[in-house]
């Protein structure tokens, strides 16, 4: 009886720590695919209504993204956790798997660039939301120095964020002061102060900075997402938005093209999202050891990511379409269009904060967030504290995602003019990573200083989904080997037909009209070299796909594989 008790005992521990160790996992992936771009896809487009944004996160989510992060993570851990770009080597072939990893070059860089435009916006002549967010690197360093020392995380962390909370509770008094003047920053100056920072984070060690401000910011973005969810089913806001608005068939003030294709290249990460492959076959696959926990893992984040983004679509669709516009374009274009702001002009001074053309979308999540708490008595006088949080919580995790993404593009460069020069290679050595850090901040850069949102985000959406139509190109063509799993087949090429050929026309659509059209605003003859030289790279991947498809449906020796490796 005693040795049936222990037995049942040890069975209960063994499942809590099953629990405790896949929720943890789970933590992870999910952590490091929600950050800015569930938030803030959404709310740009919300400027064609609440339906089509809604729509494509409900269908992109369950049809595209959540097959392609599971395939992806299945694909890398067939191969021992290869990047995608080693896993497209070894099943299409040097040219594919060249071309991949230069694609992820692409859109790790311009990735850099559109988080960035976020912040450009919420921090300009903001002397308040600076503070709050410049404060983070010095305590997140004093974490890291406290942690490496002591070993001590319940206090760090505890300690840690308190200081972020007095840093916004702080910032009204350093608007007062000298200080505050120091703070107040133009677009343009930020613009080169967000890359020059990049670069000297990127040199710091894992543990000094970037690793202690993730940590603490994982609570924040836990925590407001939290709220925002609890949030929008207590105040149950009124939505004045309409299901489709006069801009569907393009011409709008916040993106210029059409409804589709640019409904899915705008809402990326909550549908579907290339960047996710570099989650999905890089640390995830590491920390998975049993092949049953990828569908809680890849699936399920993308399902949880998928709210977030339908939260932060209900965020902005519950302002007044006019108070919208006015956030989201200049006061030049808003003027064009007609209309008269609603509760804006009193938002403005609830927050102290002049809203008008603060384009971008964090501005727009942090008002709409905030109204929709104001609809709370407790709340009614916390309006700026909170916006500024808000702010502070968008910022963090946009420069957390700079430190690691600067850190991945180094790397690429390092590994791509390796080949020429053989001591680049090395990631160790010290001039080889200056010059890398130093080439990939002046990348996106200057990417960020020429742009401005709808153009960039526009650029980054272009080249995220033809990174997922590559995930889903890898996973058709592993589905396609397994001989018990061919079936299953269409699930891959679905998302992928569609996705292909939307990617493709907002790619033309941006380079003729915007790009290498001179009297557009977003007028750039880089940015549209880049579409076109990465719609061609997409164009040689999936040509490489499907000669390797035809061989396999040819030859059914090369279909023959189990369905789980052993």
């Amino acid at each position: 009886m005693m040795t049936n008790r222990r037995r049942l005992t040890h069975t209960k521990m063994e499942k809590t720590m099953c629990l405790r160790i896949n929720g943890s996992r789970f933590g992870h992936h999910f952590a490091a695919i929600a950050a800015a771009g569930p938030l803030v896809g959404p709310i740009l487009a919300a400027q064609f209504g609440y339906l089509p944004g809604l729509l494509w996160l409900l269908i992109g989510a369950v049809i595209g993204g959540a097959v392609h992060d599971i395939v992806v993570l299945f694909a890398s851990m067939r191969k021992n956790g290869k990047s995608l770009s080693e896993v497209a080597k070894d099943e299409l072939g040097p040219v594919a798997g060249f071309c991949t990893g230069l694609s992820m070059l692409f859109i790790i860089t311009i990735t850099m660039a559109g988080l960035s435009m976020v912040v450009l916006h919420a921090l300009e002549r903001n002397p308040w939301g600076t503070f709050a967010v410049g404060i983070t690197i010095p305590i997140a360093m004093g974490v890291g120095i406290y942690y490496k020392k002591t070993g001590n995380l319940k206090l760090a962390s505890t300690v840690g964020f308190l200081f972020l909370l007095a840093g916004v509770f702080i910032g009204p008094w350093v608007q007062t002061t000298a200080l505050g003047d120091i703070l107040t920053l133009e677009t343009k100056t930020l613009a080169i102060a967000l890359p020059v920072y990049a670069f000297f984070a990127a040199a710091l060690p894992v543990w000094l900075l970037l690793a202690p401000r993730d940590y603490l910011s994982s609570f924040m973005k836990i925590g407001v997402f939290i709220a925002l969810i609890a949030g929008v089913f207590i105040v149950n806001p009124a939505i004045p938005f309409p299901a489709f608005t006069e801009f569907v068939k393009g011409g709008g003030p916040v993106l210029a093209g059409p409804v589709w294709p640019f409904i899915s290249i705008t809402i990326a990460c909550g549908a579907i999202s290339g960047f996710h492959a570099f989650v999905g076959s890089g640390t995830t696959p590491k920390m998975l050891n049993k092949w049953s926990d990828m569908k809680p893992v890849a699936f399920g984040a993308m399902l949880v990511e998928c709210l977030v983004g339908i939260m932060a679509l209900i965020a902005a669709t519950a302002l007044q379409p006019a108070d919208y516009f006015a956030i989201n374009s200049t006061p030049e274009v808003f003027r064009t269009l007609g209309m008269n702001v609603v509760h804006l002009p009193e938002l403005s001074r609830e927050i102290g904060l002049d809203l008008e053309g603060r384009t971008g979308g964090a501005v727009t999540l942090a008002v709409g967030m905030t109204y929709i708490f104001t609809g709370m008595p407790f709340f009614s006088h916390l309006a700026s504290y909170f916006f500024q949080f808000v702010i502070m919580f968008e910022a963090v995790f946009i420069l957390t995602a700079i430190d690691a993404g600067t850190r991945v593009a180094r790397y690429l460069i390092q590994d791509f003019f390796g080949e020429v020069y053989k001591p680049l290679k090395k990631t160790d050595w010290l001039p080889g990573s200056v010059f890398a850090s130093a080439l990939a901040c002046l990348m996106w850069g200057y990417l960020l200083y020429s742009g401005d949102i709808g153009s960039i985000w526009a650029l980054f959406g272009v080249s995220n989904q033809l990174m997922a139509s590559v995930g889903l190109i890898i996973g058709a063509t592993i589905v396609l080997k397994i001989a018990d799993k061919r079936r299953y087949i269409l699930t891959c090429l679905i998302p992928l037909a569609y996705l292909y050929v939307t990617v493709n026309y907002a790619g033309y659509w941006m380079v003729r009209y915007v790009y290498l059209n001179p009297e557009a605003a977003g007028y750039s003859v880089l940015n549209g070299a880049l579409s076109i030289i990465m719609l061609l790279l997409g164009l040689v991947i999936i040509i490489a796909a499907v000669k390797k498809w035809a061989q396999m449906w040819r030859d059914p020796s090369l279909r023959m594989e189990a369905s789980i490796p052993g």
